[in-house]
């Protein structure tokens, strides 16, 4: 098993534990004597390796409470569900709150875990690829209001997340390749050589995919998807593992996003704007894939600032085609004005955009939605 630690100073405050298999998992819990495990029902059905997690936690007599999970039901209500539902079952301040799920779970359970009698325990299964390199770590935790992303939350760290590829063998394709999308922002952030290891690895996994639906009808190619998958998915894990690596050190450095921890923040803020059009106008593109866009924007940006050299956008934007990564924006730059303006991060009329200069290279600059339209329309 690997460990990965989140310091505050010399403390270790979090821990991210790696493993193939899903049976440590029952060894990280025996030092808690009451657990309380809530579930995204989808994972539930559909997740075979969840399946052994929640036949573990019943033989230990663990309350289980399974929650519907999308972006409508990331809200308050959901999270007030879980407060009382822990209530219920006599939770009290020595409670540990087991989330298993993908990055909206994990939000839900760590912030109603940070609420209930004030703060109590809480840590994570993530079962998405998107969780496992992001959402999970670094202890942000919140829901949405009013069709904006996670506009209520907290910053409160886990004790532990444990991270195991096993997981995501039935995770469907669209959901794997939001995580992939999450996975290169932060190799495009620290690199250390793992960019071009994850898009040779996620070209030659879009490559078997092909070959394997060679043929097939769009539903019996989908079906092939986690076939592809499993063939590739011991290579993922030194990248899952990586990447969630750079994320630790980061927030070690940056808890409360004073500074560097900003700089997770590429392609988020063009990516929220189109999550947030999407959503308003039905159009159904999910966080990873609106990451992915919010990336090229990003890169563009940098080259009309001349940040970055000429091309840099374009060979970004390749890399992320070649790997299905990219979908359709049906957005014009003034359609994704409103939203960017309304970014919680936005500062006395600006917002902190975060640029990639090259690949392991980026920079913070601020400027006001209008000087981005200008720049970009």
């Amino acid at each position: 098993m690997e460990q990965i630690n989140i310091y505050e100073g010399e403390q270790v405050i979090s821990r991210i534990l790696v493993q193939d298999g899903v049976e440590g998992l029952e060894e990280c819990l025996e030092q808690y004597e009451h657990v309380y495990a809530v579930m995204d029902e989808n994972v539930a059905m559909k997740c075979y390796a969840a399946g052994t997690i929640a036949d573990m936690l019943n033989r230990r007599g663990v309350p289980g409470m399974l929650v519907e999970v999308s972006e409508e039901t990331k809200c308050m209500e959901t999270v007030m569900d879980i407060c009382g539902w822990l209530l219920e079952n006599g939770a009290d301040r020595d409670a540990m709150v087991l989330a298993i799920g993908g990055g909206i779970t994990t939000d839900m359970v760590g912030f109603a875990a940070s609420i209930y009698k004030r703060g109590v325990r809480f840590a994570y299964v993530p079962t998405t690829l998107l969780a496992q390199v992001d959402a999970s770590i670094g202890g942000k935790t919140g829901v949405n209001i009013a069709g904006y992303k996670n506009m209520l939350g907290t910053i409160r760290q886990p004790e532990f997340t444990y991270i195991c590829p096993q997981v995501l063998e039935s995770l469907p394709m669209e959901d794997f390749q939001a995580g992939a999308a999450e996975m290169l922002k932060t190799f495009i952030i620290e690199d250390n050589g793992n960019y071009e290891k994850a898009i040779t690895l996620l070209k030659a996994l879009t490559e078997d995919f092909i070959r394997l639906c060679d043929g097939a009808t769009l539903s019996d190619g989908e079906a092939r998807w986690p076939e592809a998958l499993a063939d590739r998915l011991q290579d993922l894990t030194p990248l899952i593992a990586a990447a969630a690596g750079v994320k630790a050190g980061v927030v070690s450095r940056d808890q409360f996003e004073d500074g560097e921890r900003r700089k997770l923040n590429l392609g988020h803020t063009f990516g929220h704007a189109i999550e947030y059009l999407s959503h308003k106008r039905h159009n159904d593109i999910d966080h990873g894939h609106a990451v992915a866009l919010g990336m090229v924007y990003a890169a563009d940006l940098a080259e009309k600032l001349e940040l970055a050299e000429p091309g840099f956008a374009a060979s970004l934007e390749h890399d992320l085609d070649a790997t299905l990564l990219l979908i359709y924006n049906p957005y014009s730059i003034h359609d994704m004005a409103e939203a960017m303006r309304k970014d919680k991060k936005a500062e006395n009329g600006k917002v902190h955009f975060v640029l990639p200069r090259a690949i392991g290279d980026v920079v913070m600059h601020d400027l006001t939605v209008d000087e981005v339209v200008e720049l970009l329309k």
